[in-house]
């Protein structure tokens, strides 16, 4: 398959560009580097053998994704990465949240169904679960937009909501919803990983930037909630395992709408992520504990059941193996992929 990655030059997308060439599939990017470098291109040649294009620009702008198409396609199907995803940030900056995911997703399936895409994969998240009582979460767990606790969460919810109506409109389509918790970890050759610009938002980059002396220390948002620690509990996977499952879920796609959990379904706490991080790294951390973060949850983890009977596919590597992976990715690229 031809495939478009929106967002594909981000974490994620990187990864899952990968997994596609090794597949056999032939990705094209989209990308406005606004969180990451087109330097990844080069690294994904040098891991694959393979050389992909780069096309940098909005993917909100429907004449951007226009031009992908004339310049690559025709492309069979869209993976959509395009999202800002930070919880806490979102809260602080919610019109930008809900500008950006959901005029992304607009465009690209204005685009894509006047140009014949079969397939469109979106890139949801596990916080769209509003119930807590419903742990762990399956796919028909409680999503309620009003009990969501940030504008991220809900926009990703928006979107869903939006494709489900596009498919039933559209029905030869498919549309697959992948609710996915925490990514972390990065390729084994150290080549890529997650490098975000400025001050991480999230706990694994901001973790190895510590352990590398870019920032001073380590804080944990909250030691108090109902968890044995005390401090939140995440479903953490492996960016590789999630890239693996996103082929998966595209080999599979048939027209209709499905929604599958991608995780591990074995909450790990912040403080097991470090207490790993540290083993790796083969020393202590400096760490303080902060105020809870307006938006955060207590746990948020899943089971993946369905993916696994339906896809086929289940994570394989454990929290170890994500902060060996990450620490092996921070070492060899101490200043990211610009540094």
């Amino acid at each position: 398959m031809r495939v478009l990655l929106a967002g594909g030059a981000g974490y994620v997308g990187t990864h899952t560009a990968i997994a596609l060439i090794e597949a056999g599939h032939e990705p094209v990017l989209l990308d406005d580097l606004s969180n990451t470098s087109a330097v990844v291109t080069e690294r994904i040649a040098e891991i694959t053998g393979t050389s992909i294009p780069l096309v940098t620009g909005d993917a909100a702008d429907d004449e951007v994704v226009e031009g992908a198409f004339d310049e690559h396609g025709p492309f069979e199907a869209i993976i959509h990465f395009a999202a800002l995803k930070a919880v806490g940030e979102s809260v602080q900056k919610p019109l930008e949240y809900y500008a950006n995911n959901l005029d992304t997703t607009y465009a690209l399936l204005r685009v894509g169904l006047a140009r014949g895409i079969t397939s469109f994969v979106f890139s949801s998240t596990g916080t769209v679960y509003s119930d807590p009582a419903d742990l762990p979460f399956t796919e028909d767990a409680t999503r309620n937009l009003v009990e969501l606790s940030n504008p991220y969460s809900k926009s990703k919810l928006m979107n869903e909501v939006a494709l489900t109506d596009v498919q039933k409109a559209n029905p030869e389509l498919n549309v697959t919803l992948l609710r996915y918790f925490n990514p972390v970890g990065a390729h084994e050759s150290g080549l890529v990983g997650e490098d975000p610009k400025g001050i991480p938002n999230n706990l694994m980059p901001f973790v190895a930037r510590v352990a590398v002396g870019k920032l001073p220390e380590i804080g944990i948002f909250g030691d108090d909630y109902d968890t044995p620690d005390g401090t939140g509990q995440r479903d953490y996977i492996h960016v590789v395992d999630l890239a693996e499952g996103h082929v998966k879920a595209l080999e599979k796609a048939q027209p209709g709408l499905a929604s599958y959990n991608l995780g591990t379904g074995n909450p790990v706490s912040v403080l097991e992520l470090v207490a790993s991080f540290e083993k790796a790294a083969g020393k202590d951390l400096p760490k303080s504990i902060k105020p809870r973060r307006e938006g955060d949850l207590a746990a948020t983890y899943c089971t993946p059941a369905k993916a696994e009977r339906e896809l086929g596919w289940k994570a394989t590597r454990t929290i170890d193996d994500m902060t060996r992976d990450v620490w092996n990715w921070q070492q060899k690229n101490p200043g990211g992929y610009e540094g």
